[in-house]
């Protein structure tokens, strides 16, 4: 590895604080049904939410354990909520 370089995991992870903030009214956002707080979701329009799913407890967040906002695969160059939720939800195994 070049001196200097971080792997890019562990790059987006600490760049998660530092990106900016996805808003619901991100077109992808809207269309995946992202909130920043999971207990406001739509279950009339999202029926596969389950109570107790977040972001921070999902496969596609990359950001650390207790990180209020990190990376998330599905909206690249954006941080998203821990708290938050969207229809992409996978969970932890």
């Amino acid at each position: 590895m070049l001196a200097g370089i971080r792997p890019q995991l562990s790059f987006a992870a600490e760049a998660g604080a530092q990106l900016p903030h996805l808003s619901d009214t991100d077109p992808t956002a809207k269309a995946l049904g992202y909130t920043e707080d999971a207990s406001k979701v739509d279950k009339s329009k999202f029926p596969s939410y389950k109570p107790g799913a977040h972001c921070g407890n999902c496969n596609f967040f990359q950001g650390k354990s207790g990180d209020t906002y990190g990376p998330c695969q599905i909206f690249p160059g954006k941080a998203v909520n821990a708290a938050g939720w969207c229809a992409s939800h996978s969970p932890k195994a």
